[in-house]
């Protein structure tokens, strides 16, 4: 453990006094069925893991080979079932440090390949554990690769896991939920995700810039990127007022990702951002915040085909010409048509031309995709010195 910080040493102490113990606690003695249904009335059948509780989600497909730990507590997956493409989820457990939120807001996960006994020295609890431990069911031994390829041609289902065999009574009950239930669309799941009350995180080094950082379903890692700047970061509720904000006499201030559709939770976001937009204070968003910044400049959103999950994404900065490989989660886009013409587009999407960046002005600037990579590449960390350059202009 030599050169390891106090946590991991910690969690190593823990891996070695616990391994016997918790292998025994975590091992299935049998395989329990269970099974993945979709609205059209298909139904895969799989080995349970996970919740045994059923649940009943938007079903999605992640591209990434990396962090699905930090995928399935992104906030962002709040109302989703994650169809994840690689195979071997689960081959290094989880840990202390990974979570990207209080605790997973996902419907559930789906994986092709049974869970393997972790092999990685931060892991603690084995997946399967973890995902009993925060009540996310999850199913495997299912064709990802066939539900993926569904998902891009027919566009994202709604579904439901459930356990047990094959029954025509549950997996008819299921099926008949899967169809009351109303989807994404129209449903502001910002306000379930975000916090409801102000946290403020003071930056290690001495600094009299700060930002408030209005959370709709914030990452822990944006939050770390915020103070990398040496900004202290001021956290506030969703709904919370443009004045109590100003009260804070921000220098800067930061629109979180988060769940659901833009429209919806723009009905109170809109016109908050609106007014602190009057106060050509520095604004920079991520993901929902993207889409609320564009909403409020008079633009409109639409929720997309099959949308982008992934850390594998090209998008081309309009600005520089250079292309980026970027982490992306979101359903939902900016329609370009809808863009005034006094907002710049600064990226786009390569693989289907969306819009990935908007500017305004020398204060506002915003991206679809996810600069603080978690998991995902590094391309797009100069997003947040960009935001720290135009602060110290500001001030």
């Amino acid at each position: 453990s030599r050169g390891l910080g106090d946590v991991y040493k910690r969690q190593v102490h823990m891996v070695k006094s616990n391994r016997l113990k918790e292998d025994h606690r975590t091992a299935r003695s049998k395989p329990i069925e269970g099974q993945l249904i979709l609205e059209d009335g298909s139904h895969f059948n799989g080995v349970k893991i996970g919740s045994p509780n059923m649940e009943i989600g938007e079903v999605c497909f992640n591209t990434s080979m990396t962090g699905y730990q930090e995928i399935i507590t992104d906030p962002s997956y709040a109302g989703q079932i994650i169809n994840f493409t690689f195979p071997h989820i689960g081959n290094v457990g989880t840990n202390f440090d990974d979570d990207e939120s209080r605790k997973p807001f996902a419907k559930g996960i789906i994986i092709n390949c049974d869970i393997s006994e972790p092999s990685n020295y931060r892991s603690i609890l084995n997946l399967d554990a973890w995902l009993k431990k925060n009540n996310v069911p999850g199913i495997c031994n299912i064709d990802t690769r066939l539900i993926t390829n569904r998902i891009r041609s027919k566009g994202a289902p709604k579904g439901g896991i459930i356990e047990g065999p094959i029954n025509n009574k549950k997996t008819a009950h299921c099926l008949r939920e899967i169809k009351k239930w109303e989807g994404l669309n129209g449903i502001d799941l910002a306000i379930d995700v975000s916090r409801k009350d102000v946290k403020i995180y003071k930056s290690k080094s001495k600094t009299n810039l700060k930002v408030v950082a209005v959370d709709y379903g914030i990452k822990e890692n944006i939050l770390n990127c915020l103070l990398d700047l040496k900004l202290d970061v001021i956290l506030v509720p969703a709904k919370t007022s443009a004045e109590k904000i100003l009260e804070y006499n921000p220098n800067g201030i930061f629109l979180s990702n988060g769940p659901g559709d833009p429209k919806a939770t723009g009905k109170y976001a809109i016109p908050i951002i609106k007014k602190l937009i009057k106060k050509n204070i520095p604004i920079f968003g991520i993901c929902l915040g993207h889409q609320l910044i564009s909403l409020a400049l008079g633009a409109k959103t639409k929720k997309m085909f099959q949308g982008h999950r992934g850390a594998n994404h090209p998008v081309k900065n309009l600005e520089t010409e250079k292309v980026e490989i970027t982490s992306q989660n979101h359903g939902f886009e900016v329609t370009e048509k809808s863009i005034p013409k006094d907002v710049k587009i600064t990226h786009k999407s390569l693989f289907d031309g969306s819009i990935e960046g908007i500017r305004k002005g020398k204060n506002i600037f915003a991206v679809q995709y996810h600069p603080e990579a978690s998991p995902g590449p590094h391309d797009s960390h100069y997003l947040f010195q960009e935001f720290k350059k135009m602060i110290k202009q500001n001030a």
